[in-house]
């Protein structure tokens, strides 16, 4: 498995990112564009990455900044289910976002979607009260990760 950074408009992106907003409408009735700003993902401290095996785009994931020591995880999403195809991608996530600096990484996905839930858990992901434009949304869960202790 190859992850390479790419733009967010780039064809393998839009396509996942599609697939990814189709399942998420599925499961929890909200497909998550609008929650996902390409630009966020263009500026300094940023990035896009798609996870490729022999050329096939089979994953996704975004890191954006929120301020000087946080990031916010976006758009992960696995085409291939228990491939380890996500865990690659956040740990390469994880990586960069410390070598960029940051101390932590948070993130929120949706109550109902216990695959996501459960995945950012075994992670070492802990649950923490709604951020942002989630305060208030019973619907949402929200996770961040320390980086300090990376190795």
């Amino acid at each position: 498995m190859e992850i390479i950074e790419r733009e967010p408009d780039s064809t393998d992106a839009l396509v996942l990112m599609n697939e990814l907003s189709s399942i998420l409408e599925g499961i929890t009735g909200d497909s998550g564009r609008n929650s996902f700003n390409s630009e966020d993902v263009r500026r300094p401290r940023s990035l896009f990455v798609i996870a490729y095996i022999q050329g096939e785009a089979v994953g996704c994931g975004a890191i954006r900044p929120i301020d000087k020591n946080t990031a916010e995880v976006k758009r992960m999403y696995a085409k291939l289910k228990r491939k380890g195809i996500g865990s690659k991608i956040l740990d390469y996530l994880e990586n960069e976002a410390h070598k960029m600096g940051y101390k932590k990484l948070i993130l929120e996905t949706r109550q109902i979607n216990q695959k996501a839930v459960q995945f950012y858990k075994s992670k070492s992901y802990l649950r923490i009260h709604n951020y942002g434009k989630y305060i208030g949304c019973s619907e949402a869960v929200c996770f961040e990760k320390s980086l300090n202790d990376w190795h």
